[in-house]
């Protein structure tokens, strides 16, 4: 292989060290150290550690806690520090833990200048609109943009030089390692590209991608590692890390591992002991059957759903299976609403439904005012002339807009809610173009075909068990409503990419009204019946409220659905209830979910999925009655239903997946807001419409903010717990599914969890040991007879 060869494939290893970003208007979970998943979790999190400057445990205090909370069982923490050969008293051993954790030395370095160097210019390239003068030159690509005008940067000693380098990036890298072994270049590439993670996750993403930003300003890992290595040299950093290798314990496993593994057996046992293990489900055909996302804020409103009346719900990823790139009415941008691990498939538009002019017409108005209004505003503001005018004549309504909002943001809220009630939305005038167009010509093709329609349609049934249809079913997507918030993304829905799952839920349902569709299903074993009606909706996360898309309701499912609608507001009442609790605000309710809403001073409008710590996969009856306390993704599944095991295969290489990288973004995000995080909301600022800085300069950040993580009273409010997944199936069945399943190696090297509760063996619990093979409970372990209390959050209050 040549060097030049061998110098590419170092930066492409390099590149996959870090994990990839998406700008915070499509936030994406993704796991943090992505990039270390190829190894056990004890050598990712210490490897990262080393590359990346994270910790990978929770503190010793937060170990404490849990401790004297009685989370974590004693018996079990004991049993597993003797087995590594560890000081197997707990008190002892915490203090050895909180003694280990050492200072760090604060002092700037060379590398800490090139790093504030480079994330200034990095900025200036990568924005998307947010720069009124964009950087110059952006259209030759990055590499040579920054050699036409950073040699004007008087922070950069010698700047002149930067003209001088070679035309080629990869020979200015090569340049730079000459005098370093071959061998070498992996470990120093590697550790430059990772000094910025959040910068150059954005910059993977955006090469592997492609798209309209990075067709039309582009960005490469050679370019990109040929300024930093330029950078280095000129403000004579160190090239490589100097210091001893760090020392590891006796048989790799170090204590901290021990207390988290202790941590989430116990959560697990609790959790387990719970659970119906002979579920069945009720009789009689239910008013109605909702599908919401498998989200963890889903467990608490279907709780609550489910007391207000006769209603059967259950979860699915939150994009209903649509592969789907969707472009709104009025937006500028498509959004591929999908997980990042399915390929969008097809493009959905918004279309404006005949009979429905004049609903369009009042929508456009009150668009029309608004976008002329704001550009009116920006351009004046912006203006050199008329910017100081502006602000003399305008400040006195500013002033009152400003009071109202800060002081009185409930009546905000109702404010606008009453001028969003007299506009009509999308969904009532537009329609998802579902059917096939061969007219139409863009990167995907739109519409679906009727074999695709029926294979989306059997596939959400099949994967959820279902054998019986209510006259009413209800497709819920979600997403959130926030002001004044960079993150507001982070909590709309993770299976669509950080996008709102209305549309998604819509063209699932108008596919199921298909009549072809129905027939075809028939043909298929499913048999939908004449009076079922198929309607969507979106939950609002941040307030509770649930809006039915029911425009084109029949007038004989008219009653069924005015019904629904008013058992949503009470089921609305308690799960807000319940939610603003966990906030600190007890006996408050609706009313303050939607100060939360509107309150743009609000840094924690709602916890997101914080707390979560299961996935359990399963019919609705396992769960039944069980507070769960928003911790658990619940995914219905009946294996009853899938003898092959083609419906579990799928959940396995979907929905657990994504489920694992959200869990393991709370979990770094947790124990290393600084590094896997993004600090405090208080001290950030947007940067170039793509991410946030902690303060004026620095690394793009990319994680969750602490807000979404911790109290008010400093303490974590997420347990940092890796995924336990609960499965309801044969063991066997499992196994199989397993042996070929990607997630099997996270299983094998400790990132996530998996328990079977096998319907064949009397409901009997078997934990994955690894390389596919079982341990039984035993019957002092073995789920009880009598349902159990299933862990909370605040376990300890």
């Amino acid at each position: 292989m040549s060097t030049d060869d061998t110098l590419e494939e170092c930066i492409d290893d390099a590149a996959e060290t870090v994990a990839p970003a998406w700008p915070l208007h499509s936030f994406v979970t993704v796991n943090p150290l992505s990039g270390f998943e190829d190894r056990p979790f004890h050598e990712a999190v210490a490897d990262a550690e080393d590359v990346l400057g994270g910790r990978g445990y929770p503190s010793a205090d937060v170990f404490r806690r849990a401790w004297e909370a009685g989370r974590i069982d004693p018996e079990r923490l004991r049993t597993e520090l003797a087995a590594h050969g560890h000081e197997t008293d707990p008190e002892a051993s915490l203090e050895r833990l909180a003694a280990a954790e050492a200072a760090t030395d604060e002092s700037e370095t060379a590398t800490d200048r090139v790093d504030a160097v480079l994330s200034k210019w990095l900025s200036a390239f990568l924005d998307q609109g947010q720069a009124e003068w964009p950087m110059p030159d952006r259209e030759q690509g990055f590499y040579d943009a920054f050699r036409a005008v950073a040699r004007y940067d008087d922070e950069i000693p010698d700047a002149g030089a930067v003209a001088d380098l070679p035309d080629d990036p990869l020979e200015a890298v090569r340049e730079r390692l000459v005098d370093r072994p071959v061998a070498e270049w992996p470990e120093i590439l590697e550790r430059q590209f990772a000094a910025l993670p959040g910068w150059t996750g954005l910059l993977r993403r955006r090469a592997d991608d492609g798209g309209a930003w990075q067709s039309a300003y582009p960005i490469t890992p050679a370019g990109y590692l040929a300024v930093r290595l330029a950078l280095v040299d000129l403000f004579d950093a160190p090239l490589a890390p100097e210091g001893d290798d760090p020392e590891t314990d006796a048989d790799g496993v170090p204590p901290a591992e021990v207390w988290l593994d202790a941590w989430e057996a116990s959560y697990r046992s609790r959790l387990v002991d719970a659970l119906e293990t002979s579920p069945t489900r009720d009789g009689g055909r239910p008013d109605a059957q909702l599908v919401f996302c498998i989200d963890t804020r889903s467990e608490i409103i279907r709780r609550h759903v489910e007391a207000a009346g006769d209603y059967e719900t259950h979860g699915y990823a939150g994009f209903f299976g649509i592969p789907m790139r969707h472009a709104g009415y009025d937006a500028d941008v498509t959004v591929d609403a999908c997980p990042p691990i399915v390929d969008a498939r097809h493009r959905i538009a918004d279309r404006p439904a005949d009979g429905a002019d004049d609903a369009r017409a009042a929508y456009d108005r009150r668009s029309g005012i608004l976008e002329a209004g704001r550009s009116a505003v920006k351009q004046v503001r912006s203006n050199a002339a008329t910017a100081f005018s502006f602000v003399e004549n305008a400040g006195a309504g500013y002033g009152a807009a400003l009071a109202a909002r800060t002081l009185l943001p409930g009546r905000v809220y109702d404010l606008l809610t009453a001028a969003d009630d007299r506009t009509p939305g999308v969904h009532e005038f537009c329609e998802p173009t579902v059917d096939y167009n061969p007219d139409a010509v863009h990167d995907l093709r739109e519409g679906l075909i009727l074999e695709e329609k029926v294979d989306y349609a059997a596939a959400a049934f099949e994967l959820m068990g279902w054998e019986e249809f209510a006259r009413v079913v209800v497709f819920v997507g979600h997403a959130s409503r926030t002001a004044n918030n960079p993150f507001d993304a982070s909590l709309d829905c993770g299976a669509c990419a950080g996008n709102p799952g209305g549309p998604n839920a819509r063209v699932l349902a108008a596919i199921c009204n298909d009549e072809a569709v129905q027939a075809a299903l028939r043909d298929r074993g499913i048999d939908v019946p004449e009076d079922t009606v198929f309607l969507a909706g979106e939950h609002n996360t941040t307030t509770d409220e649930v809006e039915l898309y029911d425009d084109a309701i029949p007038e004989s499912h008219a009653a069924d659905v005015e019904r629904l609608r008013a058992d949503l507001e009470a089921a609305r009442a308690g799960a807000a209830a319940e939610r603003v609790g966990d906030m600190g605000a007890e006996g408050a309710g609706v009313r303050e979910t939607e100060r939360r809403a509107a309150d743009w001073a609000e840094t924690r409008p709602e916890w997101g999925l914080a707390g979560n710590a299961a996935l359990v996969v399963g019919p609705r009856a396992l769960t039944d009655d069980l507070d769960l306390d928003g911790r658990a993704f619940l995914h219905s599944y009946d294996p009853a239903t899938d003898p092959d095991g083609d419906a579990l295969e799928a959940i396995v290489a979907g929905p657990m997946v994504v489920a694992q990288w959200i869990n393991a973004q709370y979990y770094f995000a947790t124990v290393d807001n600084a590094a896997y995080g993004s600090g405090s909301k208080v001290t950030q600022n947007p940067v170039g419409n793509v991410g946030v800085y902690q303060g004026n300069g620095g690394d793009l950040q990319t994680g969750l903010p602490a807000q979404s993580l911790v109290g008010a009273d400093g303490q974590p409010y997420h347990q940092p717990l890796r995924l336990s997944v609960v499965v309801y199936a044969p063991v066997d069945r499992v196994t199989e599914v397993l042996a070929d399943a990607e997630v099997t190696g996270l299983l094998d090297d400790g990132w996530l969890s998996l328990t079977v509760v096998d319907p064949e063996q009397d409901g009997r619990a078997f934990d994955y040991e690894g390389d596919l093979e079982w341990s039984a409970w035993s019957e002092a372990s073995a789920p009880a007879t009598e349902r159990a209390t299933p862990p909370s959050a605040d376990d300890d209050d």
